[in-house]
């Protein structure tokens, strides 16, 4: 007897992302903390515009719109002297921003829009070990009350943090390293003139040109409020106590907390104007480590998140990378799940996300010790996507279809993200469209793309011949240049039913620009954004097959 499909250890942002696609791609799930409640501290606040675009598709961004405040860039000093200001700019047609919003709200927003799938945080319930077989896992618990129980689970996913329980048991390595220096964090306000918005890097040199001292500040809501970074005094240094015990901590530790008096005294040395720090809600000493576990998946046990891979919070990329990788692994479970999936799907999880976690934990730590994101050797505008998340992509995965790439080096790969673009129309919505406002809260979708009658005709046939090879299952629409007649475009044969096929004019031209569509062409896109498949030659004869390869690399045909 299974109890749920899924078992999720961990309620931080990664395991309620995990749990509520779960839930939204219809699996069943159940999650559980050890923590009696969330906790109040704005830890991770940095949210990527790649994260905004993935709870788009999940129809949650609205909830972190409102909560969250936007980040526009940062202003760097070094002794006093301001050296630069580092604008976060992307290109217009990426539909978010760079954000901040604190863990707690984050965790908030996740945790109520899983709350509308009907599944809650089973809190104060602690995963002691489990066992798994070619059927599933068998994981002992103990609940908030004490009582010990056996969950059995289709699936474990371990989404808990650094010292992940479910790593230790399935016997993970976690190779890498530590930083010495210990920090401080706070959340404080400060009464500075500093513009709106923006992050604050200030360090100080000492005789021999090397950083001995520094404090960065990150906006948060409120009233110029921040959450501060500094390095610790001795007097709260655990280090000494650390080296005595034999640990490397990573994260929060339970030593002294910084009171406002330490803040203080580090806004006195670095602040570029005289100000005060005050309302203090939240403070810690917290150390550095960079690792990464040696795979992501034994049998029927994943990990995400700081489970997988931990390093320096340098661009805030760590929570983003982890709420990533649960999307990824969730709609694959879920279609493994419901038998739909081809076999060794879920391989596909440590093939993808495992190459994301190494280059992000590489890519932190260089920057940590090279002076920021700023020390980049790219150019500025790459140096944004990359930090955006926008530029993680799968071109060598086993799910990708390689067999017709770009019309131009501009265009989207199978494999890459698959943009956003404006402008779309329908006899029916009196505003433009966007594109991610078709594909939310969606699976797999066909995108089709006409800019004639004879490319209508061929993406009709490529329509049925989806319909046939997926039961009619799989969503498609068609997006047709200005100049194409969608008159005749309006059912499609799909076996022995027609099927409505909806039909939007690309006004603007974007859709064919951004993905450098003509004539006919199909564009497979994953549930997680991805484009899974790029067809550029829709005629009889070839589009079947070509079809089949790219649907039957994640479906059972």
């Amino acid at each position: 007897m299974v109890d749920t499909d899924v078992l999720v250890v961990g309620a931080g942002p990664v395991g309620l992302t995990a749990a509520a696609e779960l839930r939204r791609q219809g699996a069943a799930c159940r999650i559980i903390d050890r923590l009696p409640a969330r906790l109040p501290y704005a830890k991770a606040v940095g949210v990527q515009p790649r994260t905004l675009e993935v709870w788009d598709r999940m129809g949650m961004v609205r909830a972190a719109l409102e909560a969250a405040v936007p980040l526009r860039g940062q202003v760097m000093y070094a002794d006093g002297v301001e050296q630069a200001r580092f604008e976060l700019r992307l290109p217009p047609e990426v539909p978010y921003a760079f954000a901040a919003l604190p863990q707690y709200e984050t965790e908030r927003i996740i945790e109520e829009h899983l709350a509308r799938f009907g599944t809650g945080i089973e809190r104060g319930t602690e995963l002691l070990d489990f066992t798994q077989d070619e059927d599933g896992v068998v994981s002992r618990i103990v609940t908030a009350s004490g009582a010990r129980e056996e969950l059995r689970s289709r699936f474990l996913v371990g989404c808990d943090g650094a010292h992940s329980t479910v790593r230790k048991k399935l016997g993970l390595t976690f190779e890498g390293g530590a930083f010495p220096e210990e920090y401080m964090l706070a959340d404080v306000e400060v009464d500075w003139s500093l513009p709106e918005g923006y992050g604050v890097r200030s360090l100080h040199h000492d005789a021999d040109g090397r950083v001995d001292d520094a404090l960065v500040c990150i906006p948060l809501p409120g009233d110029r409020r921040y959450r501060m970074s500094m390095l610790v005094p001795p007097e709260l240094s655990t280090r000494g106590q650390n080296a005595a015990r034999g640990e490397t901590p990573h994260g929060l530790e339970g030593g002294r907390a910084p009171r406002l008096e330490h803040i203080q005294a580090v806004v006195d040395r670095l602040s570029p104007e005289p100000a005060t720090a005050s309302a203090l809600r939240w403070s810690s000493v917290f150390r550095i480590s960079h690792r990464l576990v040696d795979r992501y998946a034994a049998g029927r046990v994943f990990v995400a998140g700081d489970a997988a891979h931990i390093h320096p919070p340098t661009g805030a990329q760590g929570m983003n990378t982890g709420i990533q990788d649960a999307c990824n692994l969730a709609w694959k479970l879920a279609l493994a799940l419901d038998g739909g999936a081809r076999p060794r799907l879920l391989d596909s999880y440590d093939a993808e996300r495992r190459p994301v976690g190494e280059e992000v934990v590489g890519r932190t730590v260089r920057h940590t010790t090279a002076g920021g994101v700023q020390s980049a050797k790219d150019d500025r505008a790459t140096v944004m996507l990359r930090e955006a998340q926008l530029l993680v992509a799968y071109p060598d995965s086993p799910l990708t279809a390689n067999g017709a790439g770009p019309a131009d080096a501009d265009s989207p790969a199978p494999g890459d993200r698959a943009p956003d673009c404006r402008g779309l129309t329908t006899g029916l919505a009196m505003t433009p469209l966007r594109l991610y406002d078709l594909l939310r809260d969606r699976g797999h979708v066909l995108v089709l793309y006409a800019d004639s009658a004879d490319a209508l005709t061929a993406c009709r046939d490529t329509a049925a011949a989806t319909g046939r090879l997926t039961g009619g299952t799989l969503p498609a629409f068609l997006v047709a240049a200005r100049e194409a007649d969608t008159a005749t475009a309006v059912h499609v044969p799909a076996g022995a039913d027609g099927r409505h096929l909806p039909v939007f004019r690309d006004e603007a031209g974007e859709f064919a620009r951004l993905y450098g569509a003509k004539g006919a062409a199909a564009f497979l896109i994953r549930p997680d954004g991805y484009l899974a498949a790029r067809l550029t030659r829709l005629a009889a004869g070839e589009t079947e097959p070509a079809l089949a390869d790219a649907l039957g690399r994640v479906f059972r045909l």
